[in-house]
């Protein structure tokens, strides 16, 4: 999303930011929205970056608005979806299209966000957010997870370990290292961890390449309301039953870890001796 809005909104003046009439659930605001607008109106954004799973504007006041889309929240450049649920608006100045861009969500679960510069700070600081997935090279690795002892997958998830990380990406991460989802990260080796390093390096670029996934219920969209192509490139996810398109030897198979699925294969992902 982000590198689909950023030539859009860079260096231009936020008119005013438009709530949308949507009689779904309302999107979480801290402060509330009209705080928010007043401190905005009028300011230039000067940097949209991704930090983690969030969207961070940075306006030339340096504060700090932080979107996180959760599960189905977009950011679009054009139409959104559908006008039901559609949140937010970014009017911004100047006659240069395009004139908006768009903050959607089906579900209403995602936050939005306003921070000083000092405030920003003091919450990176804090450790709720750990370290770029794409930033970490091998040593991060065996140094983050060899001091925690949880199932693999479930600690790719925590946002507080690696962020950047989501449902999809771990199983399909896993499976290209050939670690088994549930392995404790204690019993992790070295050889473990520089292919868990290479996969996520090579997953987490090519969904970037391909702008994401979309799946079959159609949420996520790219910036452009657009199907994201990574879904055809999908090796385990969402393929319960199918036979695995690595191997060809058995069938995926789907478990729950942390209220979340989980997709591997059991030939290409063998689990720990002594399991």
């Amino acid at each position: 999303m982000v590198r689909g809005v950023a030539p859009a909104v860079l260096g231009r003046m936020l008119h005013e930011l438009v709530p949308a009439p949507c009689p779904c659930r309302p999107l979480t605001f801290s402060p509330r929205l009209a705080t928010i607008r007043r401190r905005l109106a009028r300011r230039t954004i000067a940097d949209l970056a991704r930090v983690g799973k969030r969207i961070v504007f940075r306006f030339d006041s340096n504060d700090r608005l932080v979107i996180e889309p959760r599960m189905t929240g977009l950011l679009l450049v054009s139409d959104p979806p559908d006008p039901d649920h559609l949140r937010l608006e970014f009017r911004l100045a100047g006659r240069r299209a395009p004139h908006s861009v768009y903050f959607w969500d089906r579900r209403g679960l995602g936050t939005i966000t306003l921070l000083s510069d000092r405030a920003w700070n003091e919450w990176l600081e804090q450790g709720r957010l750990g370290p770029d997935a794409l930033a970490l090279d091998v040593e991060d690795w065996v140094r983050i997870f060899q001091r925690i002892n949880r199932p693999v997958k479930v600690a790719l998830l925590d946002q507080r370990l690696v962020a950047g990380i989501g449902n999809l990406y771990a199983s399909e991460i896993l499976h290209r290292a050939r670690v088994h989802p549930e392995r404790r990260t204690l019993s992790l080796r070295v050889a473990d961890f520089r292919r868990l390093h290479e996969a996520t390096l090579h997953i987490l670029n090519e969904a970037i390449r391909y702008e994401g996934s979309t799946l079959s219920d159609g949420t996520y969209r790219n910036a452009l309301n657009q199907n994201g192509g990574y879904q055809n490139e999908h090796r385990v996810y969402d393929r319960e039953g199918e036979a695995c398109r690595t191997c060809g030897a058995i069938a995926i198979r789907r478990i729950v870890q942390a209220q979340r699925s989980t997709f591997f294969c059991r030939a290409c992902q063998p689990a720990a001796r002594g399991r």
